[in-house]
């Protein structure tokens, strides 16, 4: 028996370790676009866009080059946000294995997509990098949930795995020197591709076939046992749905208690989607995670600009900022856990279930949005060396953002809905980051009031962990009061 545990242990951290290595080299691959679009136009994709200046026969004006590169990257990048929402519901009624299947299919398509352009056929990239944000985030989804395996870190995994997620634009950072030491881009894709084989080995022998749930049965075991052909009894522990529900006008007073038992336990008291999506937690959930995600796509598209206004058009200075900005970015993975140790500091307490959760996520929540508030001010101030410490803000914050963001889900909602709930807060946050192309256009002459007003934005993003805070107050105010409802929350 005691050799029995010990496999299901090892079974879990190589699950652990190599989901988080498929994170880090593969989910996130598109958001490395800057130092792909270096060896795009070595090779001069969309080339025919350069057009020769006035001035001399040298010289040459490529911002039609550079808009299609940007648009290419905006088009994947909404995607990888709005498509959320249908991976999500893909993911909660498929399962793991046909979820991750689709997922290895549109990522290994995206890089062979990659690998077969050419400048004669640049606009595969539309496609490939497409198929890539949307395949990249699909493996990230179904890797979060392997948090579920180490109950008490699961916040910090899963704020990890974001992190490896955020830090996976270095593949192409590693492509780029890889080029500029001969290699060629085709060569570097085709290797990508071929990856693919271990994301599919992965699937079936260290992945479940539905999904691992939470709270996580005793001895409970997943995948493919070596020696044994038949993996259904292996499956029989998974919970594959919520069980019925019924919508009722208590359901958000009860909406955060049920995190801490087992699904058999829920069943009369389990939400349904529809009165997830229209309670307090959501609908605050989703305008914290909104407001500042606007804040950082707005600030990341007008970087450049920025610069250049602090610099006076010192290209030296704007590429020296630039470069910092990019080696800050790749920090993302060292910062994510520190959201998820202080989601997970309360769990080894004796507090009532889903307790533990809740009073840790509403300090969670706040740090991210002072975060975001600190990061404002300082993106409005006009001092050059003190954007230095903005980058570092600016990384750290969107490190808790996206962690925070998925850790509170799988905390405040059932788990069955979670890759419903995850991909529909993503898709209408994408919705609302759209608003940063009309700004982009008032920032060029009235920069001083877009910050002021960002900032001020930025201040609503307070309302939901002062919600949840005031809710875990009531809860236990509730429990002194009557100490016997303890047993049933």
């Amino acid at each position: 028996m005691q050799g029995t545990v010990a496999g299901y242990s090892l079974r879990y951290w190589l699950t652990l370790i190599t989901g988080l290595l498929e994170c880090l080299l593969f989910a996130g691959l598109v958001f490395g676009h800057a130092s792909l679009v270096f060896v795009l136009k070595k090779e001069e994709y969309f080339g025919w866009l350069c057009v020769d200046t006035n001035s001399t026969m040298d010289s040459k004006d490529c911002s039609g080059q550079d808009e299609q590169f940007s648009l290419v990257f905006t088009v994947a990048s909404f995607l990888n946000n709005f498509l959320t929402l249908l991976n999500g519901y893909i993911f909660d009624h498929c399962g793991t294995r046909m979820t991750r299947l689709l997922a290895i299919a549109l990522f290994s398509g995206g890089t062979l997509l990659v690998a077969l352009s050419s400048p004669e056929f640049s606009h595969l990239l539309y496609p490939a990098l497409s198929l890539l944000a949307v395949g990249g985030v699909l493996l990230l989804i179904t890797n979060m949930q392997v948090g579920n395996l180490f109950p008490a870190h699961r916040s910090t995994i899963i704020t990890f795995y974001n992190g490896a997620f955020d830090s996976s634009s270095a593949v192409l950072l590693i492509v780029k020197i890889l080029y500029e030491q001969g290699i060629s881009l085709h060569t570097s894709f085709i290797f990508l591709t071929v990856c693919s084989s271990i994301h599919v080995a992965r699937t079936f022998l260290l992945m479940p076939k539905t999904h691992i749930p939470y709270t996580l049965p005793e001895n409970y075991t997943y995948g493919t046992n070596c020696g044994k052909g038949n993996t259904d009894t292996v499956e029989e522990t998974e919970i594959k749905e919520c069980p019925p529900t019924q919508e009722s006008p208590e359901t958000e007073n009860t909406s955060l208690a049920p995190e801490g038992r087992t699904e058999a336990q829920n069943t009369e008291k389990v939400q349904s989607f529809g009165s997830c999506v229209k309670s307090r937690f959501f609908i605050f959930h989703l305008v914290w995670l909104s407001i500042m995600q606007l804040r950082h796509y707005f600030f990341i598209g007008t970087l450049n600009s920025m610069l250049n206004r602090l610099a006076d058009g010192d290209s030296n200075l704007v590429s020296q900022y630039t470069n910092a900005f990019a080696i800050t970015q790749l920090c993302g993975i060292l910062c994510a856990p520190w959201n998820g140790l202080i989601m997970d500091r309360h769990k080894k307490k004796p507090l009532a279930p889903g307790e533990a959760d809740l009073r840790s996520s509403y300090l969670s929540l706040l740090l991210t949005a002072l975060q975001c508030l600190l990061f404002s001010v300082c993106t409005s101030i006009a001092f050059l060396p003190l954007q230095y410490f903005t980058f570092v803000l600016q990384v750290l914050n969107r490190s808790f953002l996206y962690g925070g963001n998925a850790a509170f889900l799988s905390i405040a909602f059932p788990a069955c809905h979670f890759g419903k709930l995850y991909g529909l807060v993503m898709a209408v946050s994408a919705g609302v980051s759209v608003l940063q192309y009309p700004l982009v256009s008032v920032v060029r002459e009235y920069p001083f009031y877009v910050d002021i007003g960002l900032i001020f934005l930025t201040l609503l993003a307070f309302i939901h962990p002062t919600n949840v805070f005031i809710h875990c107050r009531k809860q236990a105010r509730l429990r002194k009061e009557h100490p016997e409802t303890r047993a049933r929350l």
